[in-house]
């Protein structure tokens, strides 16, 4: 099965510029992109950090912008997004009992779990106690079918001291205890960190890219 990875779209208001560039304008490439090459996929996620300041306006860009991907795509949040505002204007997303963005995907290849790592107004990660009973239970209903995880900020430490303060911190040990037992997690994705960086924690495959912004 093929899917798509997106990472930190960083959207502003359309004709608003960011670092110089267009965020809507490198987005609508992106999906272009997407559309020509890769129709064939089963679906697209964006691992957060949608919009850059958290604007309502910028969520009702981006909902214009994947009205035309021609796959199903599916939204995580990252520490620029705001959870309300983007339910504001994707109303549909799902919520878990605790009122945090995270989900299960259920496919003939696995279950795909999108988890929600932000702290409100904080640059770094966060999963709490009740995040971490949400993704136990999901990984139990999973059995023994294949899982990959998707989040916004790295739990592992990718060797750069600025990037390594925003990241999940203690919370990234706790999440590792909580996956430990898995033996059938076959990979994690995550964004924040806008450089192809990949490699193995705790036995896990891992991977990320660059935004489609600022690179």
């Amino acid at each position: 099965m093929k899917v798509v990875h997106v990472t930190d779209t960083h959207l502003v208001p359309r004709g608003e510029e960011l670092h110089g560039l267009n965020p809507c304008e490198r987005l609508d490439a992106c999906i272009d992109d997407i559309n020509r090459h890769h129709r064939d996929a089963e679906f697209c996620i964006i691992t957060g950090d949608l919009v850059h300041s958290g604007l309502q306006q910028a969520y009702r860009d981006l909902k214009v912008c994947l009205s035309r991907l021609e796959i199903p795509c599916h939204l995580l949040v990252g520490n620029h997004d705001h959870r309300g505002r983007l339910l504001d204007v994707f109303p549909g997303l799902p919520v878990d009992g605790n009122g945090f963005l995270q989900a299960v995907i259920e496919t003939d290849a696995g279950h795909f779990l999108l988890l929600d790592t932000i702290e409100q107004g904080k640059g770094w990660g966060a999963y709490c106690a009740d995040r971490l009973a949400w993704l136990r239970d999901a990984l139990e209903a999973a059995q023994a079918s294949p899982v990959y995880l998707f989040m916004h900020h790295p739990p592992v430490p990718v060797g750069r001291v600025c990037l390594d303060r925003l990241g999940l911190g203690s919370d990234g040990g706790r999440m590792a205890e909580v996956i430990a037992p898995y033996a059938n997690i076959r990979h994690l994705f995550f964004g924040h960190v806008h450089r192809p960086i990949c490699g193995s924690w705790r036995g896990i495959p891992y991977s990320t890219m660059r935004g489609t912004n600022h690179q």
